[in-house]
């Protein structure tokens, strides 16, 4: 007689993260916030329609319209269920939760666009503008100073000092190019001005164990001072600063049939040599350090020094090598503050962007795809503030906080808990 076994199986429980259920309570409660803000919008719109060109004006391309109640509406209701499918569990962490977020922000912004460009009051009707020109424009150096910082900090070294170097690649970018008539030359110049700020700061940081942090400051104020004191030995007289501050700029190169791609073509594909440097430059660092040995090395002497050193790899000399590679980065990102646009070198021409670049390796995870994309969402920002300055519902000081406010909520509501590589910022002293 056989016997059967009459026992039923118990399912396991489910664990729940508490961070993870706090983390969905705050980004849940942040879109209802935002939804609210958008339902407002809906309600106090007039005008029916506002006006929108992505094309080129130039070229013929000839205004089209939006409806605005019903585009403000539908995006409300978009972020609404988002939010409430946050709150409730729905979506969790993974791709679908990305691309959810992804939605919502857009939605935000296509809905904020809408109410700050309807019911115009003023006898200029401005339309609404392709903002991914100025996108480009603005974070390429942020890129550039991201990819510096990520090579500095997977290795262990705390890059603080990325607006130093972006100030001394603009300075000594212009310098070069103007003396030799020559914007490629002034690329170098710059890189050469980043790398050595960037072994200041590895000679500094890993040979005399200096505080990271407070080194990076330093290399910031001590960047500053030197360019505004050599500004100020060039002289006024045209005769001379022709050859000292007064350089070409790169050109504009079209790439065939990409430039010609509706809304994005214009914007990514018409561009000087440095932004497709950036492009490049993104695909080169996160090849080599996810997809090489040294970088391999890099990563290990940022998380646990001792245990790649038993192993056999230097870890002073590894890392050495990432900070004065990341030198090159941000020499560049500084250079395009010059000869990639303005020309002349102006004191502080950086105006704080190396900040932003490190805010950008953080909201990026340390990770080059998603500090470059980080960068990329400031820079969106920053260029939709200069066109709503166009119009009058927002007062220009706030417009002017807008990027930092959007960095910060982003940061703080969406990114959630970071966390740097494990030897971020500790000298590592053989035993």
């Amino acid at each position: 007689m056989e016997l059967v076994s009459t026992a039923t199986t118990v399912a396991e429980p489910v664990v729940r993260d508490p961070e993870d259920a706090k983390r969905r309570t705050k980004v849940g409660l942040l879109l209802l916030l935002v939804s609210g803000l958008l339902f407002y919008f809906w309600t106090s719109i007039d005008n029916a329609e506002v006006s929108y060109l992505l094309g080129d004006r130039t070229a013929g391309a000839e205004p089209g319209t939006l409806p605005a109640r019903p585009v403000t509406l539908g995006c409300a209701v978009v972020v609404l269920v988002i939010a409430l499918a946050v709150a409730s569990g729905v979506l969790r962490r993974g791709v679908g939760n990305v691309l959810a977020m992804i939605v919502a922000g857009f939605a935000f912004i296509l809905g904020f666009i809408v109410w700050a460009y309807s019911d115009q009051e003023a006898a200029f009707q401005a339309v609404i503008t392709n903002p991914l020109p100025g996108t480009f424009a603005i974070a390429t150096p942020l890129i550039l100073g991201a990819l510096a910082g990520c090579l500095c900090e997977r290795a262990g070294v705390i890059n603080v000092a990325i607006e130093g170097q972006f100030l001394a690649g603009a300075f000594f970018a212009s310098v070069v190019a103007s003396l030799t008539y020559s914007a490629g030359a002034g690329l170098l110049g710059g890189i050469a001005a980043g790398v050595g700020i960037a072994a200041m700061l590895a000679l500094f940081a890993i040979r005399y164990l200096v505080n990271q942090v407070v080194l990076g400051v330093v290399l910031v104020v001590f960047a500053s001072g030197l360019t505004a004191f050599l500004l100020d030995q060039v002289p006024d007289d045209p005769a001379v600063k022709q050859y000292l501050n007064d350089p070409p700029t790169l050109n504009d190169i079209a790439i065939p049939v990409l430039s010609d791609i509706p809304v994005i073509g214009e914007a990514m594909f018409n561009q000087t040599i440095l932004v497709y440097l950036m492009y490049a430059s993104v695909a080169v660092v996160t090849f080599i350090m996810f997809e090489t040995r040294w970088g391999l090395r890099v990563r290990a002497v940022g998380e646990h020094p001792k245990a790649a050193d038993t192993v056999g790899i230097n870890v002073k000399r590894t890392r050495w090598q990432a900070v004065l590679f990341g030198g090159v980065f941000a020499g560049l990102g500084g250079a395009y503050f010059t000869i990639g646009s303005t020309g002349s070198f102006d004191k502080g021409a950086s105006s704080g962007n190396g900040f932003i670049a490190l805010a950008a390796v953080i909201m990026g995870r340390w990770h080059p795809i998603w500090a470059t994309l980080a960068a990329l969402f400031f820079g969106f920002v920053s260029s939709l503030q200069d066109q709503l300055k166009l119009v009058s519902k927002i007062p220009s000081e706030l417009l002017t906080m807008t990027p930092y406010i959007a960095t910060v909520v982003a940061v703080a509501g969406f990114v959630g808990r970071v966390r740097p590589p494990a030897a971020d910022g500790e000298p590592y002293v053989p035993s």
